[in-house]
Formats: structure tokens, C-alpha cells, sequence
């Protein structure tokens, strides 16, 4: 699925996006600290936007009907079309907007900033309107602003790159350039994360233990930069490290879980790197480092024998 795929036949238009994961900086990034980013091109969303007379619907896999009427853990789509109508100056009538997504939602897998940006590009598209990257960032923000609360912006921002991204709030983005081609394997708990009630969980302990949560926080920012200096300079295996001393981090901010901990144990007793949760936590996503191809062949089969929900090992590759 090409993250650029945008066509037009009889009124019928069509915008695809991939997905991304956090590889490190989770939580920290909210509160100032950056993050590293990395697109997971593995799924993705597809939206089609087709003229059908009448009210301005949605089907999708948790809603089918009119737009006004969908329920309230759709909102941030709602206001992401509301608004894309209303800066393309579309009338909100006539237009079905179908929605297929192969990301499960929830996972920290940037599943809500995938789907507004899907969406965006189908509603240029059919309006035969060029957009910009800053289009879909500022419109994918309405989306994210509803899903998270205080969204980083980093969601949005990975999903439009083909590269890695270093991401500091209110500070110019950067792109990492991977020294070596990196051998990821994310694994999914088969536990839903919910991303704002941890980010809010998060900031609620850095208001009754202000020294130690923030030295957490700033720990995990010192470990950014370093898994940065690691994918340019160095290479996996001190890449590996870093993930693993995140990890720590975050379990000590509270947001791993006894499941996602599993899969992190049995991915380090099969050799990997380096292993950690990746989005909210207390549910989601794990991403584990291989040694090679090979060797993250072995590692998804055996987190599949664990009872991991669905694995998927993907390739960072070397940018010259």
C-alpha cells in the first residue's frame, strides 16, 4: 500500500497511509523531551470517498450511517472531515466516506493520525485539490487533538515520512539516517492501550512526585538522543541497549503491564537486542531488535507460539 496512492474514476476518490511506531521517547515526549519515530509500512489505511446523494455518511468497521450520528470514540474523524469540508469549501452532503484500516486500533500503532490522514488526502482528491504536507499535518492534528487530548504531533508527522523521525515538540522535525539496515519484530499483546488515560496517568504522578518522575523523563530523553547517536553512528547492537534501559523507564512511569512484560522476556531469552513497549502501554504493542533476517524469522515464530495476537517483523533500511 503506497502511502501516496491518491486517485480519481467517476467521483470516486482514494488516499492511502501507512502506519508508525514510537521506537523510543514514549511519554517523555509529551512533556518536552524528544522521540524517535519510525514508519511502519506493514498496514495501513485506505479511504474512499464517492458521491452517494443524500446525508454525509461513514462506513467503517465500528460505524456504518450518518456522520452527525457517529458515536463518540469516532469524534476526532468526525471533526478531521468537518473540518477538511470546510477548508476544501465541500458542501457536507452527498459523499460516503468508506473506511478500511488493517491497523488495529489502540496498539500505539498511530492507528486515529492514519486514518485522518487517509482520509484528508481521499477529500483532496475528490475535490481535485493539491495538498501540502502542512495541509494533512494541520487537519490530522484536529483528528489526533480528540483521540489523545494533548497529542505530541508525532503521530502525523511519521505517517507522511518514509524515513525516521526525530521528533521535539515545538522544535523543526529531523530525519535519521539508519547506518545499517535494522531487523524489527512488533508484537501485538491482544490488549487494547489507551494512549490519553496514560498520558494522563503520566501527568498526573509528575504533579505528586515531581523529582522522581521527571528524572524518569529526563532519563528517557538522555536515551533518545543516544538511540540516535546508535542508528547513525554505531549500530544495532548499542541500539539494542537502549531500548532495553527505556523499558526500565517506562516501567518504572508505570505504563508497562505483566502481558506486555511477558513478551519482552521471551523476546530477550530468544536473543533480541532489545526489546520494549512501543505507544501508550499497559496494553499495545511490544517492538523487539533482531540480530539479522534470520534471526527475526525465529523471533516471530516464537512470539507467536507465546500467544502474541499478531507479529509482524519488518526492515529499517540503510539510508545512503
Amino acid at each position: 500500500m503506497s502511502a501516496e496512492k491518491a486517485t480519481v474514476t467517476q467521483k470516486v476518490a482514494v488516499g492511502t497511509a501507512h502506519s508508525k511506531l514510537i521506537l523510543v521517547g514514549e511519554h517523555a515526549v509529551v512533556h518536552g523531551q524528544p522521540a524517535i519515530a519510525i514508519p511502519f509500512p506493514l498496514v495501513g489505511v485506505e479511504s474512499v470517498v464517492e458521491h452517494v446523494p443524500g446525508a454525509l455518511k461513514l462506513d467503517s468497521t465500528f460505524y456504518h450511517g450518518p456522520l452527525e450520528s457517529a458515536p463518540e470514540s469516532l469524534s476526532g474523524v468526525v471533526h478531521c472531515v468537518m473540518e477538511t469540508l470546510n477548508t476544501l469549501g465541500i458542501p457536507k452532503r452527498d459523499l460516503l466516506i468508506r473506511i478500511n484500516s488493517s491497523i488495529p486500533p489502540g496498539k500505539g500503532l498511530g492507528s486515529s493520525a492514519s486514518v485522518a490522514i487517509a482520509v484528508i488526502k481521499s477529500l483532496f482528491t475528490y475535490a481535485d485539490e493539491p495538498y501540502t504536507e502542512a495541509d494533512l499535518l494541520r487537519l490530522a492534528n484536529v483528528a489526533e487533538t480528540f483521540a489523545h487530548g494533548s497529542p505530541s504531533g508525532i503521530d502525523p508527522l511519521t505517517i507522511t515520512s518514509e524515513c525516521p523521525v526525530w521528533f521535539e515538540k515545538d522544535k523543526p522535525f529531523d530525519f535519521i539516517k539508519p547506518k545499517e539496515d535494522l531487523y524489527f519484530i512488533v508484537a501485538d499483546s491482544g490488549r487494547m492501550a489507551d494512549t490519553k488515560s496514560a498520558i494522563e496517568s503520566v501527568t498526573e504522578m509528575l504533579k505528586i512526585a515531581p523529582k522522581k518522575i521527571q528524572e524518569n523523563i529526563e532519563r528517557i530523553g538522555e536515551i533518545t538522543h543516544q538511540a540516535r547517536y546508535a542508528i547513525e553512528k554505531v549500530g544495532k547492537n548499542l541500539l539494542g541497549q537502549l531500548l532495553n534501559e527505556a523499558q526500565k523507564e517506562l516501567e518504572s512511569l508505570g505504563v508497562s503491564d505483566a502481558g506486555l512484560n511477558r513478551l519482552i522476556y521471551c523476546a530477550l531469552q530468544e536473543g533480541a537486542l532489545g526489546a520494549k513497549l512501543t505507544g501508550g502501554g499497559n496494553g499495545g504493542c511490544i517492538v523487539a531488535l533482531a540480530q539479522d533476517e534470520l534471526h527475526s524469522q525465529q523471533l516471530t515464530e516464537k512470539l507467536k507460539r507465546l500467544g502474541a495476537q499478531a507479529v509482524w517483523p519488518f526492515v529499517l533500511h540503510q539510508k545512503k
